[in-house]
């Protein structure tokens, strides 16, 4: 009986030494996009697809078929935030009253997550109801906690904040371009 055992936990042994030795691979990295500005100037940003990814998928679709080239800034509230994605801004002047109403065609539904609204952090803009997101995102230019778990942070500029400060109203999206 006692080589049963002996036998039993020798095999155990092999079997899990290898396992424990392997190497884990690296963690993948997550997926970013550079926003260029026509009148110059980069914005780089981190998404989240582990915190929402709805959001980010949306996100990605709509850069990827160059929804948002084009279109120009239609809102900037100093400390506050700077809000781009309604595809009404490439042709309607920017005190028209429907700027900042247009979207996609269809909504998603909300991603509300842990991550804080602070300078820099990425979210989408919506109505009053929460699942009523489109295409329209800002970025933080100073933290707001009154947004947290209120809407959906699903990114956040990782360079190229300089160049989110100097945005105002009008200034246009020469493109945007997923590189991850």
């Amino acid at each position: 009986m006692t080589r049963l055992v002996v036998a039993f936990l020798a095999t155990i042994a092999l079997v899990a030494g290898p396992v424990s030795a392997q190497v884990k691979p690296p963690a993948a990295q997550p997926p970013t996009a550079i926003i260029a500005l026509e009148k110059g100037g980069e914005i780089v940003l981190e998404f989240w697809p582990q915190d929402a990814p709805k959001h980010v998928e949306n996100f990605v679709k709509l850069v990827n078929q160059k929804f948002y080239d084009g279109q120009r800034v239609h809102r900037v509230e100093p400390n506050f935030v700077v809000q781009f994605g309604d595809p009404q801004s490439k042709t309607l002047p920017m005190d028209d009253p429907k700027m900042g109403t247009g979207g996609p065609g269809y909504t998603i539904k909300a991603e509300f997550n842990n991550r804080k609204f602070d300078r820099g952090m990425l979210g989408m803009a919506r109505k009053s109801e929460p699942d009523s997101a489109g295409s329209q995102f800002y970025i933080m230019l100073g933290p707001a906690g009154h947004l947290n778990g209120q809407y959906t942070a699903f990114g956040r500029v990782v360079s190229g904040m300089e160049v989110v400060d100097s945005i105002k109203v009008g200034d246009r999206v020469k493109s945007i371009k997923v590189t991850s």
